[in-house]
């Protein structure tokens, strides 16, 4: 009889010593995401406030590099800050949003995951119009902050146009030149815009199904880790403990 009771207070003490461990960790984790999230969020703003909310899609105008990392930022802090609070604090309500949380945003990563490969080659077309809407609008004299925009594009990955330079007709920016813009004829980049960014994306499409599948792989632990510690303070009569 004893022995059983000094099993069943073992089983016990290794139970509440998991827990904490538990605990802890999602304390960590959420806490190191938060930084991140934070250092997203820094860095959309000061995107925002040197480059300005430039965009290279015309139908799209709110979809930016500064836009998202912006919204990236907030949603990253947001939700790491209800993990952290809800597993320091043992709050079942904390705990419960941060599970929906993580669980819608695993959806709409897979939803968009799923569109992205299913609608890919109709939404390349679109793209691909939308942009050469851009470059019209870019050559135009109200197209300055358009202009901005596509020089930051073409800047980056050494690549002129949609298709090829001869799209800006006589137009053609310095950020086309592959050397000195100062000549008669400069040296231009022979690719376009678009092919450079598709050979991009194709050359990381591992990579990044890889990457999507480990967040979605951390979204689940999240999940699983919250679940666990809500369980645990439900039975242990704690649920609204600030």
């Amino acid at each position: 009889m004893f022995c059983f009771a000094g099993l069943v207070r073992g089983c016990h003490i290794m139970a509440q010593r998991c827990l904490k461990f538990l605990k802890y960790t999602m304390c960590v984790a959420n806490f190191l995401c938060f930084l991140c999230g934070v250092a997203v969020l820094g860095f959309g703003v000061y995107m925002l406030v040197n480059i300005g909310m430039v965009a290279l899609l015309p139908s799209l105008p709110s979809v930016n590099i500064a836009n998202m990392l912006l919204i990236s930022g907030i949603v990253i802090t947001c939700v790491s800050f209800l993990g952290f609070l809800g597993a320091l604090k043992e709050n079942r309500c904390l705990l419960l949003m941060y599970f929906l949380l993580l669980f819608l945003l695993m959806l709409v990563e897979l939803t968009a995951a799923c569109l992205l490969l299913w609608y890919g080659e109709q939404l390349s077309g679109v793209i691909t119009e939308d942009l050469k809407k851009s470059l019209e609008e870019a050559k135009g004299s109200t197209g300055n902050q358009t202009l901005s925009a596509w020089d930051l594009v073409q800047n980056k990955f050494n690549c002129c146009g949609v298709t090829n330079y001869t799209e800006w007709n006589d137009k053609v920016p310095k950020s086309c030149c592959q050397t000195n813009c100062s000549t008669s004829h400069p040296p231009y980049w022979e690719k376009g815009c678009l092919v450079k960014m598709t050979t991009l994306f194709e050359d990381n499409f591992l990579t990044t199904g890889i990457s999507v599948i480990v967040l979605c792989m951390i979204e689940v632990l999240g999940m699983c880790f919250a679940m666990t510690l809500f369980c645990h303070i439900s039975r242990s009569g704690l649920g609204y403990k600030m």
